[in-house]
């Protein structure tokens, strides 16, 4: 199951040879890989690439037919570690998750892999999470390249040469034996275009046609001593002089020419569109891609090709290297490179661009502003270039003057009806009577619990760490920590890393598992323990059973809406003289997954002629008494604030507005909270039984005795 429908799509993975393909650049990569003759593709779901995983799960039809074997992994070390397939066997696998915290979980496995090398193409497809709109810590995934010898493909966000990079990355990987990453970042992602594809490769080794025999065994395969001695030395002396030749052989990087031929642009493939735009704000280049400064794209960032670095810059007088975040590994690498060839060509980079951050249109222009300024190219005046970056930063700082105050953030937050909300009402509630304690976030849609108008979570240190990173808090905070973990992140890795270890250690914390059924942050993809129509039944996993089998006596759970009850019982949790850990599962499913389900089976019941029933929530205006207590302990995007319409009252009252999903979480807040009894509830029958028309018209009479009785 993923976010949205990938019908059109998978039946664009079918098109031949000589057909044409359009749409994102995710979906590109996609197509690719089956024009690459892959016979094994896994993954961890994670932004921006999770679209890859959810249409090769949708189009298992597809995949069966061409051998393909597919495994959507419990975790990015699972999936790294598939790619041990192309360590013995001539086959081509590749993986994909975010980057650079799947990075993170997979380094191990990725070490490893790396070691030995491998034989057939092992390619690993990273979402580039970083900039302004990132959800991840600010890191990069060069640096993980570097470590291990896996060559960093970084192609400019354009289909045909994003696919031509897939296909030519697998015989990369196969001249250098070693594995290789795609790095594509948000904007390569979701770039749309076209490109002419090619018929579906099935691979000369698949399920559906076996090697046979396992391989002969061959110790120095193996990342085990004294192996890996033998390892290290041929990743540079072979493997690397191997993969820098098949990148010089094979163009892999671009270049193109300009007319300032005495200065010219280094820059990572990624960033190519973002800096075509900004030379075209400065008149330095057009929209059909021409450029007056001579630019060399980086499409495979590391290793570099010196051989080429070399020729595009003894030429030059100056270059500037655009190279987004911090550390400068790829200017400092160029800087060695032309010292150890003895050009005198002046390098220019982070002292024209921002050391650390996003580069956007608008930052790109002002650094290449001040390069051309300090550069000085023959027959060019870079007075008029200044000019304009000066004038769009002077709109800028006008737009913002015209302003009384700075806009508001706008946050993001917890989906309308989402269960977890509730959850941290009543631990707000409940830390109101028992005292306040620490409370330890977690990686997921719960992370939303750290901002207003809860502002829980004292820190968060990786998807499923929350119990693990309270581990040495309770001891000496004298009082019991609470962690927050989602059942997504219970899967990956929290049942070991918190569970298991706080067991283990005899710790006496709080933990509350969010069970929504889904890995909702990324789309809605199943998990072990999903319960829905097209779970796998041979996956029949249970939190609460498998919490009882590794030794969790403190167990209960509780539906997440009953705000009055989770209060309870974290209250319990909080105040019990019983030792060791106690686990508080809120049970509710995620209400966009609930939503687009029971609409649509509504809406078939509708078109039948069966009756429906809608709940809606909503305040009385005379009873509500304007202190928004309900608005700071709820935080749900349908409890607005509207003006009072009695006259002797200025405080404005409590309004849901028609985004309500009549999950009840206001009216269970204010009964929890002991508020005033201002929200109603009501239901909305369509397609109305006769007993519900007698009841409606027996309602209709009382009330309007009620009203003349008031009136007279």
């Amino acid at each position: 199951m993923a976010e949205r429908s990938f019908h059109h799509e998978i039946q664009s993975l079918r098109l031949g040879a000589g057909e044409t393909f359009r749409g994102e650049g995710i979906l590109a990569v996609t197509k690719a890989l089956l024009q690459s003759g892959v016979s094994y593709v896994g993954g961890y779901q994670g932004a921006p690439v999770s679209h890859l995983m959810d249409v090769l799960v949708d189009a298992e039809d597809l995949l069966s037919e061409l051998g393909i074997h597919i495994e959507a992994c419990t975790n990015e070390a699972a999936a790294a570690a598939m790619l041990g397939a192309s360590i013995a066997y001539p086959i081509r696998g590749a993986v994909t998750w975010k980057s650079v915290v799947g990075t993170n979980v997979a380094s191990d496995a990725l070490s490893n892999l790396a070691s030995p090398g491998v034989i057939g193409g092992a390619m690993i497809i990273i979402g580039e999470d970083y900039g302004d709109g990132a959800s991840v810590i600010q890191e990069r995934s060069h640096a993980f390249a570097m470590k291990s010898s896996i060559w960093l493909l970084d192609p400019r966000p354009h289909l045909p040469a994003i696919v031509h990079m897939v296909e030519k990355g697998f015989e990369l990987s196969e001249a250098s034996h070693s594995p290789v990453m795609l790095d594509l970042r948000i904007k390569a992602c979701h770039v749309t275009g076209e490109f002419e594809t090619k018929d579906n490769r099935a691979a000369a080794f698949s399920r559906n046609a076996p090697l046979g025999k396992p391989a002969a065994f061959d110790y120095a395969k193996l990342s085990h001593p004294p192996s890996t001695f033998a390892h290290e030395i041929a990743k540079v002396t072979e493997r690397m002089p191997a993969a820098q030749a098949f990148i010089r052989e094979h163009k892999l990087n671009e270049w193109f020419a300009g007319d300032l031929a005495d200065i010219g642009i280094v820059v990572q493939g990624g960033l190519y569109n973002s800096l075509m735009r900004a030379l075209m704000r400065l008149d330095l280049a057009d929209a059909l891609g021409n450029t007056r400064i001579p630019i060399y794209c980086l499409n495979v960032t590391y290793p570099l090709v010196p051989e080429e670095v070399t020729a595009f810059c003894a030429s030059k007088r100056a270059v500037l290297m655009v190279e987004e975040g911090t550390p400068d590994y790829i200017e400092q690498a160029l800087g060695q490179i032309l010292r150890k060839a003895d050009l005198q060509t002046k390098l220019f980079g982070k002292d024209c661009l921002p050391q650390a951050g996003e580069y956007t249109s608008d930052v790109m222009v002002e650094g290449l502003a001040a390069f051309v300024e300090q550069a000085v190219p023959q027959g060019f005046d870079a007075g008029p270039a200044r000019k304009i970056a000066d004038a769009l930063k002077h709109h800028r700082q006008t737009a913002a003057a015209l302003l009384d105050a700075e806009l508001p953030g706008r946050q993001p937050g917890f989906c309308t009806g989402c269960p977890e909300r509730p959850v941290f009402s009543a631990l707000k509630l409940a830390q109101k009577d028992v005292g306040p304690t620490h409370v330890s976030a977690d990686i997921g849609c719960h992370s939303f619990g750290t901002l207003p108008p809860f502002s829980m979570g004292n820190s968060i240190l990786g998807f499923g760490m929350s119990l693990a990173s309270a581990a040495a808090v309770g001891p000496n905070l004298g009082r019991r920590p609470i962690s927050v973990m989602g059942d997504g992140g219970f899967w990956h890795n929290g049942s070991i890393t918190g569970v298991a270890g706080t067991l283990f250690n005899r710790g006496d914390g709080i933990l509350v598992i969010m069970q929504n059924g889904y890995t909702s942050a990324t789309g809605q993809q199943f998990m072990p323990s999903t319960i829905a129509e097209g779970r796998r039944a041979e996956t029949p996993m249970n939190i609460e059973a498998t919490l009882k089998v590794m030794g969790v006596k403190w167990l209960k759970t509780v539906r997440s809406y009953s705000v009055g009850t989770m209060k309870g019982v974290i209250k319990d949790a909080m105040t019990t003289t019983e030792k060791g850990l106690k686990v508080i599962i809120a049970d509710g499913e995620c209400q966009l997954a609930r939503q687009r389900r029971v609409k649509s089976e509504d809406a078939a019941k509708v078109k039948a002629g069966e009756r429906v029933i809608r709940v809606r929530y909503g305040v009385d205006d005379e009873v509500c008494s304007g202190d928004h207590s309900c608005i700071r302990l709820s935080g749900c995007p349908s409890l607005t604030i509207k003006p009072n319409p009695d006259p002797l009252r200025d405080d404005p009252v409590a309004a849901v507005i028609n985004s309500c999903v009549g999950c009840g979480l206001c009216g269970e807040v204010a009964h929890a909270a002991v508020l005033c009894p201002s929200f109603w509830r009501a239901e909305v029958v369509q397609n109305p039984s006769r007993f519900d028309l007698w009841l409606d018209g027996w309602r209709n009479r009382l009330r309007g005795w009620l009203q003349a009785e008031a009136v007279s």
